[in-house]
């Protein structure tokens, strides 16, 4: 955890002073330095008043590095083919048990038949017609939709239109079974 850091980084983003972020405290210059440069350890209370002058959460300051907020650009993701190349998927993002992908399906391509994992999915069809079924369940799936599932239990899914369909997925791979 490197809290001075944090704090010296929100100041200059927030285009503040140490003498201003003194004022706003009622910490000496002197004080707030040593805190920036991580040769002191300022107390909940302390790291409070100055979380408000920085009009930050307290709990922004303690934050590691690992649970701040993570970027992935579209030039780095990852990505699977299957299906014979029809079917692409994306690795948009994961944070915890939750991940969140991109599937492209062509016409006529479809997930393997009633496949079933850990979890649970929450689909938003961006494009394109999609088929799908759960046990005894089957529906239609328009662009704008959306629909979630238990993953545990077989589900199936195909690109019935004629143009690629596009589906954004997100994953709570922690989820009960049941």
């Amino acid at each position: 955890m490197d809290i001075g850091n944090t704090i010296r980084s929100i100041r200059k983003k927030k285009q503040l002073s140490i003498q201003q972020v003194a004022e706003l405290t009622g910490l000496s210059q002197g004080f707030l330095s040593q805190v920036e440069n991580n040769k002191t350890s300022p107390s909940i209370s302390t790291l409070d008043h100055i979380a408000g002058a920085l009009n930050v959460p307290l709990a922004f300051l303690l934050l590691k590095n690992d649970e701040r907020m993570q970027i992935l650009r579209k030039d780095e993701r990852r990505h699977t083919l299957y299906s014979g190349g029809k079917m692409k998927v994306e690795q948009l993002s994961e944070r915890g048990s939750v991940k969140m992908m991109l599937v492209e399906l062509e016409p006529g391509a479809s997930t393997a038949e009633e496949h079933a994992h850990a979890g649970e999915e929450i689909h938003f069809l961006l494009s394109g017609t999609l088929y799908v079924e759960q046990g005894d369940e089957s529906a239609t799936i328009y662009a704008g939709d959306s629909f979630s599932w238990k993953a545990c239990m077989p589900h199936y899914a195909k690109n019935i239109g004629e143009d690629k369909a596009i589906v954004l997925i997100s994953i709570n791979i922690d989820a009960p079974l049941i």
